[in-house]
């Protein structure tokens, strides 16, 4: 098991419960990815914190691609995030690296790239 394995089980024990309190209310930036399980079915809301775009939002996914939520939404091609008391219906997921989110991040969240090696982050546009 890895550190980013880990650190991802240990957070939905304890601290995404406290956050799950916050997450998708008004003035809130924690919001909640809903998506549907790709074998079961049932559906899911995990807490993220995305970053509004001009047509849609940019996640941020620090414990890697390969958590279920990512692997859920890529293979639905959408999802719907809850945010600040909104729902955003959301499609065409695209996994980004962080030289192609860097332009789509603020300039002063620019230098926390360098920070976390590797980090990867969902471009999800706004459904029609």
């Amino acid at each position: 098991m890895t550190v980013s394995d880990r650190l991802a089980r240990f957070n939905r024990r304890v601290p995404n419960k406290v956050i799950g309190t916050i997450a998708g209310r008004r003035l809130s930036p924690v919001a909640y990815m809903l998506h549907q399980g790709r074998r079961s079915g049932r559906q899911y809301r995990t807490p993220v914190m995305p970053l509004p775009l001009g047509d849609g939002f940019l996640v941020s996914l620090p414990y890697g691609q390969q958590r279920d939520w990512v692997r859920n939404v890529l293979a639905a091609g959408r999802g719907t995030l809850l945010r600040s008391g909104r729902r955003f219906e959301l499609a065409d997921p695209r996994l980004l690296d962080a030289a192609a989110a860097a332009p789509l991040l603020p300039a002063a969240l620019r230098p926390l790239l360098r920070v976390v090696p590797g980090i990867r982050f969902m471009r999800l546009s706004r459904a029609l």
